[in-house]
């Protein structure tokens, strides 16, 4: 598949996009779960409960109506739309968010309401907490942008030869791959653009 690297920009959506943290702690706080270990990525641990538990909650959560109104993360909603306007750059979505294709919808339509209707040309849908290999193999060797927060797949987008940049969170602050870490979408404009 030939994607032109000048015009298409690879991008995780939870963390990258949306502030999927912020709202999964809500909807936990709604349910009656307390947070034992603030500034705790994985779950379980933040939760104090068992691996299994946590990700069937996260699942639900992937599934329930409130992934359709996730808040955007930090500055994404005005350079996402600047990249697309001013430069004409569009947007592959990469997600590993679940297999209900209800979920999925819902997700469409948070990005295209969020970001436009013409920002996003493709939706790559993944299971929840799926692998992002095969997904990101097909863009092998194109030297894309490739935007994601989880060091594992921002590394596997270095090796598959895409320009790979993290976004700076709480849980990869000690992350010492390839991938160039940005703070926000205004560095990610300005790393782009070159201004």
């Amino acid at each position: 598949m030939y994607v032109d690297p000048n015009k298409v920009i690879l991008t995780d959506c939870d963390g990258v996009l949306f502030d999927w943290e912020y709202a999964f702690s809500c909807w936990m706080d709604r349910h009656g779960y307390e947070i034992v270990k603030p500034g705790e990525y994985m779950m379980d641990v933040k939760y104090g409960l068992e691996r299994k538990e946590a990700k069937k909650l996260v699942r639900i959560f992937n599934e329930s109506s409130a992934i359709r109104r996730l808040p955007p993360l930090r500055d994404a909603i005005h350079y996402v739309q600047k990249l697309h306007r001013e430069h004409g750059f569009i947007f592959h979505a990469i997600t590993s968010l679940s297999n209900d294709e209800y979920a999925q919808h819902m997700r469409t339509k948070n990005l295209r309401e969020m970001f436009g209707d013409t920002v996003f040309e493709k939706y790559v849908y993944l299971d929840c907490g799926a692998d992002k290999d095969e997904a990101l193999d097909k863009y092998k060797g194109s030297g894309c942008l490739w935007i994601e927060d989880k060091p594992e797949n921002a590394d596997l987008g270095f090796d598959l030869g895409l320009d790979a940049l993290i976004m700076d969170h709480e849980h990869n602050k000690d992350y010492d791959g390839f991938a160039t870490r940005v703070y926000n979408w205004k560095q990610i404009y300005n790393y782009i653009v070159g201004q």
